[in-house]
């Protein structure tokens, strides 16, 4: 047992080296990295379609994609004439900073943000640094509120939250209130954002909140 937990302590420590080096590589290239964690099905690709086009003109944007198979949403973001590079992980259940590494040099030098959308899985995504700047977890009305307090990692280590898919809130068993509670339970400092998807309620607060941090990191690197 003590020799499984230091081979995972070595695969971990490495993937936290090859991502310190990712965000470097971002710095130098001038981009601002967020992170896109969830669960299947919470809409994080319907929320990034929504966000680029909020984003169009005021920052020039690109998207890593993470799957278990397909590029589905590789096509759908490249439909927005996006740049965007897929990973296909084979089965493995989470993105890894040499993933992202190899991907990054496949995108071209003009994007300034740059979303990262990681396989969906609310526990193994949670260890695995990709150098990103900020990161964010996307969960979903229909989902129930108590994600935060099943999986407490992975909303440890975000910046924001957001809950998607409110225009259901009529429809599905949600306390949008306690799932607020609960995520500040988790997290006393994490944002908290709501939004639809299909209507874009909520789209506007999210993308001037990327923005600023966009900025604010920018600011910081001077």
């Amino acid at each position: 047992m003590r020799e499984l937990i230091t081979i995972e302590q070595k695969v971990l420590k490495k993937n936290g080296d090859i991502a310190a080096d990712n965000q470097r590589e971002l710095n130098r290239r001038g981009m601002f990295g967020v992170g896109l964690l969830s669960a299947p099905g919470s809409g994080k690709t319907a929320l990034l379609e929504r966000t680029l086009a909020a984003l169009a003109g005021r920052a020039r944007a690109g998207v890593i994609e993470g799957d278990v198979q397909t590029d589905r949403d590789a096509r759908r973001i490249a439909a927005l004439d996006v740049p965007v590079v897929q990973i296909v992980t084979n089965g493995t259940c989470h993105l890894e900073a040499r993933m992202v590494q190899e991907a990054l040099s496949r995108l071209p030098d003009d994007i300034d943000l740059l979303f990262i959308e990681n396989v969906g899985n609310l526990v193994c995504p949670a260890s695995y640094a990709l150098g990103e700047h900020r990161r964010v977890v996307v969960t979903s009305t229909p989902e129930g509120e108590d994600k935060p307090l099943k999986y407490p990692a992975v909303f440890r280590g975000a910046d924001a939250v957001v809950i998607n898919k409110i225009d259901l809130l009529p429809h599905v068993p949600y306390d949008i209130d306690q799932a607020r509670a609960f995520a500040l339970q988790v997290h006393p400092a994490v944002l908290v954002f709501e939004t639809s998807a299909l209507t874009g309620a909520g789209i506007a607060a999210w993308v001037d909140w990327l923005l600023a941090e966009k900025r604010r990191s920018a600011d910081a690197r001077q």
